[in-house]
């Protein structure tokens, strides 16, 4: 975790498609893509990475302290718990392979910033233990539920070799999504992370990232239901702090319904 903890627990989430390297997919995978969707998602990955690292120079959070533990949040701020965290009970709502991909992802999140408050997280462990288990992905072997993206290099690389790579899309998107939802609810708290040139440049990086994602459509329907539900984020495009808090206030239904749309 960088400069902003709760930014960075999804971004870490969402971040290890910057870490993936550049180890090509298995035999069989390799011959099914066609040059444009390797390119498309050569694509994804180098937004992913470059909207990364722009949360990652975001400034330092007033409810952030450092502590024994590295930097965690402030006394103060723990006092009040946050009441939009998903319920780990919903993992039993996601069917398909690739929604239980999405809920690990989702889960994965939340569990980090509910530890970060001290909350309960013993049912996120759980609920993520079981999507691990029917999911039964050889690249989450040895990892345990509540650190899969703690070892962002080591998961990039397993999904590439077993043939996975269409799935850790899925995992990034539902991650991002997350995130901003969570930003959403906090956007007093989080705002004062931005300058101007911040702010038109994570929403600059965020368009070109949703764009991207549409492009794949063509060549793996699966990530359809991710890319209509990015759509209405894509009028992101501030160029002030002033901006982004007004788009963010407006596009506030919207993001509720991508989560929605991608964790149901």
């Amino acid at each position: 975790m960088k400069k902003l903890s709760i930014f960075a627990v999804a971004i870490a989430a969402m971040a290890f498609t910057a870490c993936g390297g550049n180890k090509s997919a298995n035999n069989t995978e390799e011959v099914q893509k066609s040059f444009d969707q390797e390119q498309i998602e050569a694509k994804i990955k180098m937004e992913f990475d470059s909207l990364a690292k722009e949360i990652g120079n975001l400034k330092h959070l007033p409810i952030m302290q450092k502590g024994d533990g590295g930097i965690q949040l402030t006394e103060e701020e723990k006092q009040v718990k946050p009441d939009y965290l998903l319920d780990p009970a919903v993992a039993e709502n996601a069917v398909t392979l690739a929604e239980k991909y999405r809920m690990v992802s989702a889960l994965s999140v939340d569990q980090n910033i509910a530890a970060m408050y001290d909350m309960p997280t013993e049912e996120y462990d759980k609920a993520i233990t079981k999507l691990i288990a029917d999911i039964n992905d050889p690249s989450f072997k040895e990892m345990e539920a509540n650190n899969i993206f703690d070892k962002a290099q080591q998961l990039y690389d397993a999904m590439n070799e077993n043939g996975r790579i269409n799935y850790f899309w899925q995992l990034s998107a539902a991650s991002f999504v997350e995130e901003l939802y969570c930003m959403t609810q906090n956007t007093e708290k989080f705002i004062t992370a931005f300058d101007d040139e911040a702010a038109a440049n994570v929403t600059y990086r965020t368009t070109l990232l949703i764009d991207a994602i549409d492009r794949l459509v063509e060549f793996d329907p699966e990530i359809a239901p991710v890319a209509e539900a990015l759509k209405p984020l894509a009028d992101l495009n501030a160029m002030t702090v002033d901006q982004l808090k007004e788009q963010l206030a407006q596009m506030k239904e919207d993001v509720t319904k991508a989560r929605a749309a991608l964790v149901k």
